[in-house]
């Protein structure tokens, strides 16, 4: 595992404890209030932090949608087995041909919002034909806000939720205008996502890449035939622990992998809506995205 030089200094001073309950927080680790008492431990409020540890989606929007270069709109799938239709969001170029390589966008635990949106314009914008669904589509969709989304999300079904990723990719792979090459990249949850695909789909997913993502079940592992190219914050200390073994079992089966440790940067840093961002690591690994998905989408 690669590291790279980080420049990042914390917004608004946040001290590093702060983002590492928030992430303990956010994914269900510890309840608000334990979140709440802990900052109120070392003088700091929710009020204090919030503009930095909440995302801001005003900040995320890199590619308009009314962007002349893509055509952004929403498409349903059938998901049996999971929650009977599934929904997301389609971005293609505007000048769209049949046989261009797709790439689905997997979210966080909380929904298909605007930040994912626009990384799936990114990749329209870039050439490919971009799908992101929305896991919550069967409880009307992302709500409007982060805690609201995760709660959503965490009730549903694990099984389920897997299930309509799966139909989701198998839609994508077979939709009229995309090619016999399907990529995958998600984030967080996503990650998690795209390494369960290239696993649990080995004949289905192309490429995956995921950020900060925890490994499928051992049990699939053995399975995967894609190249992955895996991206890890430095101070990701919840996900990085998974690695050692994940890259041993990769190791085992001869995988075709790339795996890049970004320093001094936290889980989340491609987000560009929250003080975990880092810019200049953020287009590193989003260039090292680009460039491995038109290697082996091509």
């Amino acid at each position: 595992m690669k590291a790279q030089q980080s420049n990042q200094v914390h917004s608004a001073g946040i001290p590093q404890e702060a983002f590492d309950w928030y992430d303990e927080y956010a994914h269900g680790d510890i309840d608000r209030r334990t979140f709440l008492k802990r900052l109120g431990a070392i003088g700091l409020t929710a009020a204090a932090v919030s503009g930095g540890l909440i995302p801001n989606y005003a900040l995320a929007e890199q590619v308009s949608f009314n962007d002349a270069d893509i055509n952004a709109t929403y498409a349903t799938y059938p998901s049996p087995g999971a929650f009977g239709e599934g929904r997301g969001y389609l971005v293609t170029p505007s000048n769209v041909q049949p046989n261009t390589p797709a790439v689905l966008v997997v979210h966080e635990n909380r929904g298909l919002n605007p930040y994912i949106k626009d990384v799936a314009r990114r990749l329209a914008k870039e050439g490919f034909i971009a799908f992101a669904p929305d896991i919550l589509h069967s409880l009307g969709g992302y709500p409007g806000n982060d805690d609201e989304g995760r709660a959503m999300q965490k009730s549903l079904d694990r099984a389920k939720v897997e299930i309509d990723f799966i139909q989701a990719a198998k839609f994508l792979k077979s939709h009229q205008l995309t090619s016999d090459k399907l990529g995958v990249v998600g984030f967080c949850f996503g990650g998690y996502i795209s390494n369960m695909l290239a696993a649990r789909e080995p004949e289905l997913i192309d490429a995956a890449v995921p950020f900060y993502g925890t490994p499928a079940k051992e049990a699939f592992i053995k399975d995967i035939k894609a190249p992955l190219l895996l991206q890890f914050g430095e101070l990701d200390k919840r996900v990085n622990r998974s690695w050692p073994d994940y890259q041993a079992q990769l190791k085992a089966i001869d995988a075709d992998y790339q795996a890049f440790v970004y320093e001094g940067v936290n889980h989340g840093f491609h987000n560009d809506s929250t003080a975990r961002y880092n810019e200049t690591q953020a287009e590193l690994a989003w260039s090292r995205t680009l460039t491995f998905f038109k290697q082996h989408l091509a």
